[in-house]
């Protein structure tokens, strides 16, 4: 049987990883400065997952949401106390996509309501309702098209997003924390105060996609906490299990919940919750949201000082650095010649940096070296 070939594939094959390196089959090191798009968020192979994962599957590794799962509960108030969102209720699931899936439908749910305000550049997943929201037509197949009408504005755009919020009975409006695939961006503060503002009037709800801008990769637990906003629903994923599937929603205390409102398989089982939990103690025993705050702000520093940079997009360790050339070839070099793994996104000329948060100047000197070198 052949593989359904949608993936363009480097030519590496890995073995193992420890921390911010993962190692070919040869046990040649590779630094890893993109974790998998952004899912490595404590490091490969951290020794206080693998107990925790280890333990939890010797007693038990599944069961559905039957029955009572107390490691549920655990995860919940750990991730209440980190991110600041103690009054706010927990949905998990698998994905990224999921969640926003699940993000949309619940808004929908709470007010009757079905048209949806989205941003250019935007992505978030590639299951029906996210790909209508996702700003990439080429993606999306007839059968996931005006399922629902989306209106899509620049973002940072006042006057555009103002005509389309008053112009529509708008269900919710969605956006990134920080844009990922989309190269980035990200909404200044005034401009997500005016939309939070915006919704409260139109009674619209506001979905904060934090999916890969999340769990402390801005330097803060979610990256919409540099402003003043509480959204009505925050979407989870990538870092929340390091690997782990795992994904999931906050959800504000006044939208009410009832039986088969919401519903997953195989969000929250035992593994994934304790996959979570791991993650949750490390970041805050490690404390690897001010870690990437600082060592992201040293990394920006030291990548402005490369002439050819024009300029560092994003924050923490979820960074963009954009060139005047299209950085195909660049990236071919930093993997095969000094064996470093980076990102792209649609702005063809930004590299995307998404190492571990764990990481450290020393590690990421190997990087700036062999930019320094390649695009003189």
């Amino acid at each position: 049987m052949n593989l359904f070939n949608v993936y363009p594939r480097f030519p590496v094959s890995l073995s193992h990883g420890l921390g911010c390196y993962v190692y070919d089959k040869s046990n040649q090191p590779f630094l890893d400065l993109y974790g998998g798009h952004g899912v490595i968020s404590i490091g490969h192979s951290h020794p206080v997952f693998i107990n925790a994962i280890t333990q939890q599957l010797s007693r038990i590794g599944f069961y559905s949401n039957t029955i009572e799962i107390p490691e549920q509960e655990l995860l919940a108030g750990l991730l209440a106390r980190l991110s600041g969102y103690s009054d706010y209720q927990l949905f998990m699931c698998n994905s990224g996509t999921e969640a926003n899936e699940n993000a949309l439908k619940l808004a929908s749910f709470h007010n009757g309501k079905s048209k949806i305000i989205a941003f250019e550049n935007s992505f978030h997943g590639r299951t029906s309702a996210a790909l209508n929201v996702t700003d990439n037509p080429r993606i999306s197949a007839p059968i996931n098209q005006n399922n629902f009408k989306v209106v899509f504005t620049e973002l940072n755009n006042k006057a555009q997003f103002d005509k389309a919020i008053q112009a529509e009975e708008v269900c919710a409006v969605i956006l990134e924390g920080i844009q990922g695939v989309g190269g980035l961006n990200e909404p200044k503060s005034d401009f997500l105060e005016h939309v939070a503002r915006s919704c409260k009037r139109a009674g619209a709800l506001l979905i904060l996609d934090e999916i890969q801008s999340g769990y402390g990769r801005s330097g803060h637990f979610f990256a919409h906490q540099m402003s003043m906003v509480k959204p009505d629903i925050i979407t989870m994923a990538k870092g929340m299990g390091n690997g782990f599937p795992l994904g999931g929603l906050l959800v504000t205390p006044h939208i009410d919940p009832w039986p088969g409102m919401l519903g997953s398989t195989f969000g929250g089982n035992y593994l994934a919750c304790i996959a979570g939990i791991a993650v949750l103690e490390t970041i805050q025993q490690e404390n690897l949201i001010g870690s990437a705050r600082t060592v992201g702000t040293q990394l920006r520093d030291r990548l402005l000082e490369i002439p050819a940079i024009k300029t560092v997009k994003g924050r923490g360790l979820m960074l963009g650095l954009e060139l005047d050339f299209p950085i195909k070839d660049l990236r071919h070099q930093l993997l095969f010649k000094h064996r470093i793994f980076t990102g792209a996104s649609t702005n063809p000329n930004l590299l995307r940096i998404l190492p571990p948060l764990n990481i450290s100047m020393d590690d990421l000197g190997v990087f700036i070296d062999a930019l320094q070198l390649e695009i003189k």
